[in-house]
């Protein structure tokens, strides 16, 4: 079945970083502001809204400072994956015809340090927790280390996808860490958690980003929009014996991530494949992550990632930018925003808006991904 044209035409961010005296909900709500006006829409004109946090409160609440309009609002709360799955849930809104504006926005605020989880909330019993395996960056250090033995990568990669974080971010006026780090300084850093050193991980932050999209037919009332098309939105969860976030044990015969799922149904859906897209922005969460999910999405075969960033493909004037505002290792974690910041950045990269990062030739065709504990994964494509 064909889907209907769905465009993206206003986006609005609110700075990542640390914002003393703001909450989470009024970050949501200054982005949510920015993207109404650059679609050139007023709150009342949206019929369907969709929006998450991990830790701010619930999204629709902002409806206290946006106006109580009446309309639909899902609360949405998905991990690293929350953003990425409030806009699956507009997107499937808006091509079942039951609205023709919808707006999805994500944001939080969380405190400095790692994340508190409790085993309990993530169907685990509670030893799992005394025995320290709620703690991310020991399951990403345990990932990547046998990604790296399985694939022959060696640790100064990881410095390298660190070292691009940081320069892109140093032209991005929302990102928070903005001063580049050479590879020496990034690879002999403090060992957090073995191979990942202190620059290669991500850090829990702020920020909100906002999306307003529409059906096709309606961008006849919108004369001054420029429209980026969302030609696919996907969700994905585990499968069994799958090596995820809060679910690392090993099976004889592992399954495949949910990103590989979830990036083969977008292109398929979007009749795109991983060779025709001109832009990516992958989940960061630490550099290693960057390298398996660009294998998982099939944007680069297992193994190809050394010869990828050897000769500058994924810089921002390379075959396949990647990561070009700073991902989430300059830009930090606030969890609910991070997908929509993804879709942000590409459709600023799209329109030929992104400044000094700008990807040359007019790139046409981009993809998100984004991935979540335990095991859930959106990707999108988008074009021009």
């Amino acid at each position: 079945m064909t889907c209907p044209p769905i465009a993206i035409v206003g986006i609005g961010l609110h700075p990542f970083g640390r914002h003393a005296g703001v909450t989470g909900l009024e970050m949501g709500a200054h982005a949510v502001r920015f993207a109404l006006r650059d679609a050139g829409l007023r709150w009342s004109d949206v019929q369907f809204a969709a929006g998450g946090s991990s830790s701010s409160g619930n999204a629709d609440t902002m409806v206290a400072d946006l106006g109580a309009t009446g309309l639909p609002f899902l609360n949405v709360h998905n991990g690293c994956a929350t953003g990425g799955s409030a806009l699956v849930s507009v997107y499937n809104a808006l091509t079942s015809g039951a609205c023709d504006v919808g707006l999805v926005v994500g944001f939080d605020k969380h405190p400095r340090g790692a994340f508190t989880e409790r085993p309990e909330d993530w169907s685990l019993p509670g030893w799992y927790g005394t025995a320290g395996l709620m703690v991310t960056t020991q399951f990403f250090g345990m990932k990547i280390r046998r990604y790296m033995h399985d694939h022959g990568i060696d640790p100064p990669l990881l410095a390298k996808v660190a070292n691009k974080a940081f320069r892109n971010a140093e032209k991005n006026e929302n990102a928070w860490r903005r001063q580049a780090l050479s590879e020496e300084e990034i690879l002999n850093a403090r060992m957090v958690s073995d191979p990942l050193t202190q620059y290669m991980l991500c850090s829990p932050g702020e920020g909100g980003a906002a999306l307003v999209l529409c059906r096709g037919e309606y961008l006849s009332r919108l004369p001054h929009a420029r429209p980026i098309y969302l030609r696919s939105a996907v969700l994905r969860t585990r499968q069994p014996q799958s090596f995820d976030v809060y679910s690392p044990a090993l099976g004889i015969e592992l399954s495949p991530s949910p990103s590989v799922a979830a990036a083969r149904a977008a292109f398929e859906r979007a009749g795109v494949g991983p060779s025709e897209i001109d832009i990516a922005q992958v989940q960061d969460t630490e550099s290693g992550a960057e390298l398996i999910h660009l294998a998982e999405c099939g944007l680069c075969e297992d193994g190809e990632q050394t010869e990828l960033y050897r000769r500058g493909a994924t810089e921002i004037g390379g075959d396949l930018p990647v990561n070009t505002d700073g991902g989430c290792i300059a830009n930090g974690e606030p969890i609910g925003a991070s997908g929509l910041r993804q879709i942000y950045e590409t459709v600023l990269q799209l329109r030929g808006d992104a400044g000094d990062r700008q990807v040359p030739n007019k790139p046409i065709t981009g993809f998100t991904h984004v991935y979540g504990a335990p095991g859930v994964s959106a990707c999108v494509v988008l074009a021009r």
